[in-house]
């Protein structure tokens, strides 16, 4: 398995949203976005046990997900592949409130409606343990192609996307 880069282990540690791919039956993919957890080496993501994403782990206990980041000039990746384990119980309950704590202002937390109603949404944690690390950098295409110019002044180059 190769190494994550230093970067690579910064934007997965940052505070941004992924896309969680699991496999349906026919064997196309399930994509679906989510807040997640980076620690230990591992990919947490709380899920309703009722969805489709936890019905295909169950079933085929494979996952991937990837983590980008879209600033034109600056786009990079980095995306985990691996084994799935579901927690469930007191385990999961922690993982879920440590992701919530990272996209969940106190407010929303203490707030009888919003935090408990989080809480008790996500009632299982996928655990992906990531066999394959594989990430892109648009900082190496520039460098390597075109000595640094487009990530130096993005805006005479890119179109902004919309939001």
């Amino acid at each position: 398995m190769a190494a994550l880069t230093d970067w690579a282990r910064t934007l997965l540690e940052g505070r941004h949203y992924a896309t969680l791919a699991t496999q349906n039956a026919d064997g196309s993919a399930h994509l679906t976005p989510v807040w997640y957890l980076f620690r230990d080496q591992q990919l947490f993501v709380g899920a309703p046990s009722f969805r489709r994403q936890v019905k295909n782990v169950v079933a085929r206990p494979t996952a991937s997900l990837l983590v980008d980041r879209r600033t034109p000039g600056g786009e990079r990746w980095v995306s985990g592949a691996g084994p799935v384990t579901l927690l469930r119980g007191d385990e999961s309950r922690t993982i879920v409130a440590a992701i919530q704590e990272r996209y969940l202002t106190a407010a929303a937390l203490a707030d009888p409606r919003v935090g408990r109603g989080f809480a008790g949404a996500d009632d299982v944690t996928v655990c992906i343990r990531p066999t394959t690390w594989r990430s892109w950098a648009a900082a190496d295409l520039d460098a390597q192609f075109f000595g640094g110019v487009l990530g130096a002044t993005p805006d005479k180059w890119f179109r902004p996307v919309d939001l």
